[in-house]
């Protein structure tokens, strides 16, 4: 049986950036080469209704081996990574006994991975890590999940003696563009819940996670010789910083945590004559979120009143909301996983998540989703690193799930 590392380091040589401006779904053809290859690998495996989409989501089916029923339980990971580092010719590095000092990614950039810099690193000293080699993302974000969801049903596959429920799996593509469920049938997956692996350090478990919505804003202005432009002109790049400052400054991504909304500019672009931004806005807070969309509104109004009418025109897009809600009912699937991680040697760290997943819009969808830790770090990053051993407890921690909902009933 090959290892959970094995399988993960020849996932990550897969180039599954997925892109923003694209139209097409997946958005990249590097998606579809490993959503083949998995199929491929779980039809080996001899999973049963084994399927690639038309938009390259892969589901497959572990029939329960057992007469007492139990729920069928889904585990979810996204196949794509992000675009904000090169995912192309990965050349992971593996480091066994990692020292507590400094590991040189790259003499020739001089990039360096530093304890200094990622105190996290010191909770793993005497464990193997796997980094970059400085010139691109690792991908553990989420090849590691979909590596470790893989493992945890070959073990099954291969231990037939050990009795379980239905599993259901689904790999998803494009979800660090906010597109991972956009054609998940879950009707068609039919797990009565499901976990996506698409967290960070050992032990955390979230069940809550960011009301979501990402504004477009463009500033219309006047473009005349600056020469002759008293009276005339208006400076689109102006009135545009001028909406920027208008937000707290206080609440931005570099400013906040734990339950801490904020407004983060992602994009300013233009000229005199037109510019645009884009803000996204998030809080955990239902309330304090709809204030935030109510302060840009409040926002653009004041700007037309005072530089002219429909200078500012102003597009709210809703990306996801909290999905506490949706879990509150059901929160035995994240008692369970706590238990899971205990019977493992895991300390359970439950936490709320600054983003989302692809479990907040499918718990919105009528599958009840948390999401349970990988074992990476700094994802998104050159920087990005990963525990041999946070890898493999995160097997453990699926089978040992499956094991507790085996014959399971709910209370009344």
């Amino acid at each position: 049986m090959e290892s959970v590392v094995e399988k993960f380091l020849r996932y990550v040589k897969i180039d599954t950036r997925s892109d923003r401006e694209a139209d097409t779904s997946p958005s990249t053809a590097g998606q579809w080469v490993l959503a083949r290859l998995l199929a491929d690998e779980l039809r080996g495996m001899g999973l049963g209704d084994v399927n690639v989409s038309d938009h390259a989501v892969v589901t497959a089916v572990l029939p329960a081996n057992r007469v007492p029923a139990s729920p069928v339980i889904g585990f979810i990971a996204h196949m794509d990574t992000s675009g904000e580092v090169s995912g192309k010719d990965v050349c992971p590095m593996i480091h066994d006994k990692y020292d507590g000092g400094d590991i040189v990614l790259n003499s020739e950039k001089n990039i360096v991975l530093s304890p200094c810099d990622f105190p996290e690193l010191r909770h793993y000293v005497g464990e193997t890590l796997i980094t970059t080699d400085g010139n691109t993302l690792l991908g553990a974000d989420d090849k590691a999940g979909v590596a470790e969801i893989m493992t945890a049903v070959e073990y099954l596959v291969e231990h037939p003696q050990i009795p379980h429920g239905e599993v259901r799996i689904a790999f998803t593509p494009d979800e660090e563009i906010g597109r991972g469920v956009d054609h998940f049938d879950v009707e068609q997956f039919g797990a009565n819940f499901a976990y996506t692996l698409d967290g960070g350090s050992i032990g955390e478990l979230e069940y809550e996670n960011f009301n979501a919505a990402e504004a477009t804003i463009t500033f219309h202005g006047r473009s005349v010789h600056p020469g002759s432009a008293k009276g005339k002109m208006v400076n689109a790049l102006h009135i545009a910083m001028e909406f920027n400052a208008m937000l707290p400054a206080a609440e931005r991504p570099e400013h906040t945590e734990h339950y801490e909304g904020f407004f983060h500019l992602t994009t300013l672009t233009g000229d005199v004559e037109q510019a645009s931004c884009r803000i996204i806005v998030r809080d955990h807070d239902y309330q304090r979120y709809k204030q935030r969309i109510a302060l840009l509104q409040g926002a653009a109004a004041f700007l037309n009143q005072r530089y002219g009418a429909n200078l500012v025109d102003l597009e709210i897009k809703e990306q996801y909301l909290n999905m506490r809600e949706k879990i509150l009912p059901v929160m035995h699937i994240v008692e369970t996983a706590c238990k899971a991680m205990e019977m493992v040697g895991v300390k359970p760290v439950v936490m709320p998540v600054r983003g989302g997943t692809d479990g907040a819009r499918l718990s919105y969808m009528g599958l009840p989703t948390p999401n349970l830790f990988t074992g990476g770090h700094n994802y998104h990053s050159r920087y990005e690193f990963i525990p041999v051993l946070s890898m493999q407890k995160a097997v453990e921690v699926v089978l040992k799930i499956i094991e507790l909902y085996c014959g399971w009933q709910p209370s009344a």
